[in-house]
């Protein structure tokens, strides 16, 4: 037995063909746009911007990261040469956003979730704390900033990645953040945009 087409099938089909067939040429293309020469910020497909360390840092030392809220990117640069790029969630507010200068001072894996004093204004009904688990917002590994309650941390709610959804920090996907976190030494610097 036949199947008939419909006209509008055939124009469903045809329409889906260039959304379908993207990821497969892109990967074709060697990611095509991560392959040019760097001269600046340049935005490449993922939307994310390219950055180089050189901009905001006299010199590398044991590392530096460029969490970046506009385009809600984490850059790592590593001693060896290593570079990393990752998605992340963002502060919710501009008022929760502090920019500037910091470094990695601490480093934990299993972290236990305590809420800020203002996270209590905002929500009274918060715990005391939150054990590592799949119930903590920390994820399964924290990088500790100099500015106090500011943290480089993984998330178990996926769904907060590349979103503004967080109460000054930057998360990332558990399994990247398992990646980053054995490169990222204390004393990495850090900036903020």
């Amino acid at each position: 037995m036949t199947t008939p087409f419909s006209r509008r099938g055939v124009i469903a089909g045809l329409a889906a063909l260039p959304v379908l067939s993207a990821p497969a040429l892109l990967r074709a293309q060697g990611l095509g746009a991560l392959d040019r020469p760097v001269t600046g910020a340049q935005r490449n497909i993922s939307s994310f911007t390219t950055r180089n360390w050189q901009d905001h840092f006299d010199t590398l030392g044991v590392g530096a990261i460029v969490c970046d809220v506009d385009s809600r990117a984490l850059s790592y640069w590593g001693p060896d040469g290593t570079f990393r790029v990752y998605p992340t969630s963002v502060p919710l507010t501009e008022e929760l956003t502090r920019r500037g200068y910091t470094e990695v001072v601490r480093k934990k894996e299993g972290p236990t979730w305590t809420p800020t004093a203002s996270m209590r204004e905002r929500d009274p009904s918060l715990p005391d704390s939150v054990p590592p688990g799949p119930e903590n917002p920390l994820g399964t590994h924290a990088m500790y900033l100099d500015w106090p309650a500011y943290l480089i941390h993984g998330t178990h709610d996926t769904r907060k990645i590349g979103r503004p959804s967080s109460s000054g920090c930057f998360g990332l996907y558990n399994e990247q953040v398992a990646q980053l976190y054995p490169l990222v030494e204390i004393g990495t610097q850090v900036r903020v945009l």
